[in-house]
């Protein structure tokens, strides 16, 4: 069974305030006498559901078509928490097991919002949760939310900490309806060079016998 993860892309997605919002121009069109449609797109890579290049915040970090594409694939543990706002923290996560498993997809009440509604409160990441997680060596970490830094936050210190631990992340994910377990997670993004993100087609795939770990 496939669980679809992505947000649409659409002229009414809401996006981080300020940035640019998703367009799309008909070049050509089939009902105007043309032999196909060619459309043109405008949008920012933080659109919908995304992964974050290091370049967004380091200055000499891979763009979207260098990250390290593995860690992109494989085995993801879904896992729901109850806060709603601030920082998570390893005991919010005392309620699962997070062994045996190299990524995380944390669901919030974030989710449960439409496409084009911005959150005015959501959780994000604290450097507790990342240095814990990169014990236990994750190499991913995936959020419903925005960003996984405060929303004022002007230092990005837990963007900055994913940078140094190797870690990778995807945003504005939507785990609505996603039972908590285990999957096998396919979130790539694209090959754009000198990009800070990129949209991803995000699927959760549920694990059988002859594929158990997804890696």
């Amino acid at each position: 069974m496939l669980y679809d993860i992505s947000r649409t892309i659409s002229p009414q997605t809401a996006v981080w305030p300020g940035d640019t919002t998703y367009t799309l121009q008909h070049n050509l069109r089939l009902s105007e006498g043309a032999s196909v449609n060619l459309t043109t797109l405008t949008l920012s890579p933080h659109t919908a559901s995304h992964a974050d290049a290091y370049y967004h915040y380091e200055p000499d970090g891979a763009t979207a078509a260098t990250m390290p594409l593995s860690a992109y694939v494989g085995r993801a543990r879904v896992v729901t928490v109850s806060k709603a706002d601030g920082a998570l923290l390893p005991e919010d996560f005392a309620h699962v097991t997070l062994d045996g498993c190299e990524r995380l997809l944390i669901h919030s009440a974030v989710s449960d919002g439409a496409d084009d509604e911005w959150p005015a409160h959501f959780p994000y990441l604290s450097l507790a949760l990342i240095e814990w997680l990169a014990a236990k060596r994750f190499v991913l970490i995936g959020l419903d939310s925005p960003s996984v830094d405060a929303f004022d936050s002007t230092t990005l210190d837990c963007h900055h900490a994913l940078h140094d631990h190797r870690m990778v992340n995807l945003e504005l994910l939507n785990l609505r309806g996603v039972p908590d377990g285990d999957y096998e997670l396919i979130a790539l993004p694209l090959k754009l060079a000198g990009a800070c993100a990129s949209p991803v087609r995000a699927i959760l795939r549920t694990l059988t016998p002859d594929r158990t770990t997804g890696d």
